[in-house]
């Protein structure tokens, strides 16, 4: 049971306004979880485990402090912070900052410090119980052919308008690869560029080229490769992503080099030279990878390559969190799961004909990536706010943002390139 409870919200970039909660649109952020005080004494005991030793300063209203000194996190209603993560864990952790009951100066800074102790935020007993107390992910949320057309609308149908605010004019929603940092937002289309020329050439697009891309994006890798000779294939479950990469298509006057479905990966036909995709396994569901994989193998042509972009966590986090429902499942990625780097290799081992050759980690030029979109997006926050996005969906966004950026940059996450080869027919 919920009551309501709308909290102060903060306009990104703003002073601290009170603001209601749109309850219809976010009703877990609108009502504070119902948590008994035995449940939420647990929980501010958790927090004091989780917290103390850290290099952070906790901050509550009622002048109490915990931690060793670092990133400032202030928490204004403790009531409601508890009962959130009483409830609903990590969960309740990003619903309470989205509600506005805690802050941070330095939402990257405190945010890193926490993904860097990641594996010892929750005392060994309770990790031990995980399955009683974690929450389950939704069985609507499986990446069945239906649910994969679900999960890919609810994050990029959003508004093709919303994703151009804060990407570069490539419209490229995946990491860069700059030449040296710090890096600054006139520097990102050519760092797409550098990121795209390198994955095309892992699996050696050129002239002539037959290349499936699995996930279209907005269609700039498709526009590179075909400037290149080859002939694209381009998959995508977004009408939004269609419609804006086939208008660029066209005004490229590159359409009879490229062709964008609307399609399912396991729908693909044909047989193929080169296939990349990038940053797609991640929405692919770890009971589908070795699905994903053996599509893969089969459109590739004996002799071929694919070129691969995932990004990674850490094997024994990926076993731990696997069958968890996140927050960013639930607000962001529906469906979701990073792999990691050795359940790829088992997977491409155990269900391919295909080898892995190469892989290439640059995990601190996602960090930098998120960090440029992170500040276009505060900076634009007035446009965020004319396309109809509320005050509640912007701390989201900084959120999710600021979450991932903290995770590259504490090492936690990574990204990986990868060039898959299959044995030519002798």
């Amino acid at each position: 049971m919920t009551t309501a409870h709308p909290r102060p919200t903060t306009r990104t970039g703003a002073a601290a306004v009170p603001a209601p909660v749109d309850a219809g649109r976010w009703p877990d952020v609108a009502a504070v979880p119902k948590a008994s005080r035995p449940v939420r004494t647990v929980a501010a005991a958790v927090v004091r485990h989780a917290l103390g030793g850290l290099p952070l300063r906790v901050r509550f209203s009622d002048g109490s402090v915990l931690g060793q000194g670092g990133p400032l996190i202030e928490v204004r209603d403790p009531d409601a912070f508890h009962a959130r993560i009483g409830t609903t864990g990590l969960i309740g952790f990003g619903e309470s900052y989205m509600a506005g009951e805690w802050d941070a100066p330095d939402l990257v800074g405190a945010l890193t410090v926490l993904a860097s102790h990641a594996a010892d935020l929750v005392p060994a007993p309770l990790q031990r119980v995980r399955r009683l107390w974690a929450l389950r992910q939704p069985a609507a949320q499986r990446n069945t052919e239906a649910g994969a057309r679900a999960n890919i609308s609810r994050h990029y149908d959003l508004s093709n308008d919303l994703f151009a605010l804060f990407l570069d004019d490539t419209l490229t929603y995946s990491s860069a690869v700059f030449r040296g940092f710090p890096a600054e937002h006139a520097l990102l289309p050519a760092a797409q560029h550098r990121k795209i020329d390198r994955l095309l050439d892992l699996a050696e697009v050129g002239e002539g080229t037959r290349l499936l891309e699995i996930g279209t994006g907005w269609g700039e890798l498709a526009l590179r490769a075909a400037a290149r000779g080859a002939h694209v294939t381009s998959l995508t479950l977004s009408r939004e992503q269609r419609d804006l990469a086939r208008q660029r298509v066209r005004e490229a006057g590159l359409a009879d080099r490229i062709a964008i479905e609307l399609c399912d990966y396991r729908e693909a036909e044909g047989t193929y030279d080169a296939i990349v995709s990038v940053e797609m396994i991640e929405a692919v569901g770890a009971e589908f990878w070795p699905v994903y994989f053996r599509i893969l193998d089969e459109r590739l042509a004996p002799g071929g390559r694919v070129a691969l972009q995932a990004i990674t966590m850490p094997h024994d986090r990926m076993l731990a969190s696997r069958d968890t429902h996140t927050w960013i499942q639930k607000y962001i990625f529906p469906g979701g799961l990073l792999p990691s780097v050795e359940a790829v290799d088992q997977t491409v081992r155990e269900h391919t004909r295909l080898a892995v050759t190469r892989r290439d980690a640059f995990g601190a030029h996602y960090a930098e990536t998120l960090r440029l979109w992170r500040q276009r997006f505060t900076e634009r926050a007035e446009d965020v706010e004319d396309l109809g996005f509320d005050h509640v969906f912007r701390r989201l966004w900084t959120f999710y943002l600021a979450y991932s950026e903290a995770g590259f940059r504490s090492g936690y996450l990574d990204v990986q390139q990868y060039q898959l080869t299959k044995e030519p027919t002798r």
